[in-house]
């Protein structure tokens, strides 16, 4: 009885330390690097593209249709593949999470041997560990979520995840991919729009290089040097090709 009302009074103190403490984590990751794959790929693609076209001398008219092209065909394929890999990760959770479920019932023994297994890692002694797995072995389906998580690694996912990537990379793409293209729309002669594109386009490749980096906890000036570099590379690269063969 003792323990019972100390226990109950403990309750609000914790409730009162959480409440006090509040963690700001960055949680939109996921989210992030759909636009991060979005964005990169549709500011270097049509970038590359449209400087290789530039360099065989072609009209901006052109350049701005084959460009509009590619965004609508790179949008669909990059949102198509953002689709099937999430999926994907949530097909393999679900078959997972199955197997789980089965092997609690068919081997509970072996199952609580991992519990065991895995809490042991992190140094939990066996007479410590030991009510944790008893307790688990009571509860399956908490069962069942520590050993997806802790075992396996797996996290379950958001049912709107794959249509959500899609959707964030295709719209990301297009948004990136308009940054490289837009000079030809406004410049009539290819070469002067060239010139712009390349300077909107690394200003855009830095500002995006730098909040990725921001973002995803790496050096911002590196991050964004890097991102600027690339995309210089393959616009550079595609031109000199495009000159060697229709000089």
């Amino acid at each position: 009885m003792a323990a019972s009302e100390e226990r109950r009074a403990l309750e609000p103190e914790k409730q009162r330390l959480l409440n006090q403490h509040k963690e700001k984590h960055f949680t939109a990751g996921e989210i992030v690097r759909d636009i991060i794959i979005g964005v990169s790929d549709g500011l270097t693609v049509p970038f590359a593209l449209a400087a290789g076209l530039s360099g065989a001398n072609a009209t901006s008219s052109i350049i701005l249709t084959a460009g509009i092209a590619e965004v609508a065909a790179g949008a669909i394929s990059m949102g198509l593949g953002g689709y099937l890999a999430a999926k994907s990760e949530a097909d393999l959770y679900v078959r997972e999470l199955r197997r789980e479920e089965e092997e609690i019932v068919a081997v509970p023994d072996t199952e609580a041997a991992e519990v065991a297994e895995i809490l042991a890692q992190y140094g939990i002694e066996p007479h410590e560990y030991g009510p944790v797995v008893n307790a688990l072995r009571k509860k399956p389906q908490a069962w069942v979520d520590f050993m997806m998580k802790f075992e396996l690694g797996l996290e379950k996912p958001d049912p709107r995840r794959a249509l959500q990537s899609a959707l964030t990379i295709a719209i990301a793409y297009i948004l990136g991919g308009f940054v490289p293209l837009a000079p030809y729309m406004f410049i009539p002669r290819a070469r002067d729009a060239v010139v712009a594109s390349v300077a909107v386009t690394l200003v855009a490749l830095l500002i995006f290089g730098y909040a990725k980096g921001y973002f995803t906890g790496n050096k911002p000036i590196i991050s964004a040097l890097q991102t600027a570099l690339i995309g210089a590379i393959a616009s550079a690269a595609a031109f000199g090709m495009a000159k060697a063969v229709h000089p």
